[in-house]
């Protein structure tokens, strides 16, 4: 397995993130986990941890539409762990949206109060 040098070429010119970006924004959690995890495996450095925190809030949507609330709560934490520590994205994502909705979704799901009211997470460029 070789590791992507340029970590931006990756995520701006890859195709499959393009493919993973369309799944994810079009509810397909697992599909786009499965993409995802794909250039995972061939990513090191920070960007790594930036993909695992987007495979993390797929797989808490998959737990959601399994009604495990537990399990989709665990996994926001975790990924809004990792994805907090890109507010500024040199990637040209925007991590701070998809922060703020995974931040809005753990605290309704930690309440227990109805997701109805928050919006999916969306991931886009800036």
């Amino acid at each position: 397995m070789a590791f992507i040098d340029n970590q931006e070429d990756l995520f701006i010119n890859d195709s499959r993130f393009a493919i993973g970006m369309k799944l994810f924004n079009s509810c397909q959690w697992y599909k786009s986990h499965d993409v995802f995890e794909e250039i995972w495996h061939e990513t090191s450095g920070p960007e790594r941890q930036l993909l695992q925190g987007i495979l993390q809030v797929a797989v808490a949507q998959v737990h959601l539409e399994n009604s495990n609330i537990n399990g989709a709560t665990i996994l926001y934490g975790e990924a809004l762990g990792r994805l907090k520590r890109f507010k500024i994205s040199n990637l040209g994502l925007d991590i701070e949206g998809l922060s703020k909705s995974v931040s809005r979704r753990l605290e309704f799901l930690q309440i227990g109060k109805d997701l109805d009211g928050c919006s999916l997470p969306v991931l886009s460029f800036l």
